[in-house]
């Protein structure tokens, strides 16, 4: 003890120090609440077996049941819908305005500051702050749209069926539009600027330098911005808790807040663990596929 104290002090075990508290901390906080989410999956445990621990052994039922479940569609088609509207409209919109503030005019940074004081904020605040845009009797949204005559009644996006999932939506958007615009920026930073000189003088237009030299040059910062964007939207709840809280009848409900719902609301603790180890294993498998392709990328 007294040597391994002494290499501390001279930094030679202080490496392995590190590492440990490193593996101590992820065992703590990340591995055994895995671990113990999967477990619970394959019990039956409610409100009242949680604390008694008299969990009988279902296997894979909760599995069934939960896929089984009507609400089951509806909320994987919506988790669909928001994940690729989201994940596409910011990635377009964030690789926009990373190439517009490339460009060399004055206040660029301090305008994209102000996009990045969105980000900044807490996703609550965003939602608090949608909720009054988005109000049906009077948000800022339909007093816009009558004022242009686009409409001659108030829209309710939050308590329309037909229209609630896309509020959200919107509003995720516009909360991660800076977060790709960022590592977009870094991507674009990265390229040589000689190259685009080139391909100029050798009459490239600014199409052609696009899609034959930033484009493939940023296929890595792309890949992760998209992965990022996955696994990013799929943790958002605190939107949903601020504006529909998965209403009206299920209509706005994706699978992390159904999960939340199974879990704190209905007290189906095993089903809310059967939802919430599916999407961590589609968030792996997401994670697995970027890892497999950027090294595939890396090997040439």
């Amino acid at each position: 003890m007294a040597r391994f104290i002494r290499s501390v002090r001279d930094a030679r075990g202080l490496d392995a120090v590190l590492v440990w508290l490193a593996l101590g901390y992820l065992g703590v906080f990340s591995a055994f609440p895995l671990v113990y989410n999967i477990v619970i999956s394959l019990q039956t445990v409610d409100l009242f077996s949680l604390a008694s621990f008299e969990r009988p052994f279902v296997g894979l039922q909760n599995y069934r049941d939960v896929l089984g479940d009507p609400v089951a569609g509806t909320v994987l088609w919506n988790t669909i819908q928001f994940v690729v509207l989201s994940v596409v409209f910011q990635l377009a919109i964030g690789f926009g305005l990373a190439l517009f503030f490339q460009q060399d005019f004055p206040g660029a940074t301090y305008l994209r500051g102000l996009f990045l004081a969105g980000w900044i904020m807490p996703a609550l605040v965003v939602g608090a702050v949608w909720s009054w845009i988005l109000a049906g009797d009077f948000g800022v949204l339909n007093y816009v749209l009558r004022s242009l005559g686009i409409t001659d009644r108030n829209i309710f996006w939050l308590s329309d069926p037909n229209v609630s999932l896309y509020s959200v939506i919107i509003a995720n958007i516009w909360l991660g539009i800076p977060f790709n615009m960022i590592l977009l920026s870094v991507g674009l930073a990265a390229i040589p600027r000689d190259v685009y000189e080139a391909a100029e003088l050798d009459g490239a237009g600014a199409w052609q330098r696009f899609f034959t030299i930033t484009l493939p040059l940023m296929r890595a910062p792309l890949g992760a911005v998209i992965s990022l964007g996955i696994i990013f939207t799929l943790q958002q709840f605190d939107l949903f808790a601020a504006l529909t809280q998965g209403g009206p009848s299920n209509a706005s409900n994706v699978a992390q807040y159904w999960s939340w719902q199974l879990s704190f609301q209905t007290y189906q603790i095993s089903y809310g663990s059967v939802v919430s180890v599916l999407m961590i294993v589609f968030v792996v498998a997401v994670a697995a596929v970027y890892t497999r392709s950027t090294r595939h990328e890396q090997s040439y």
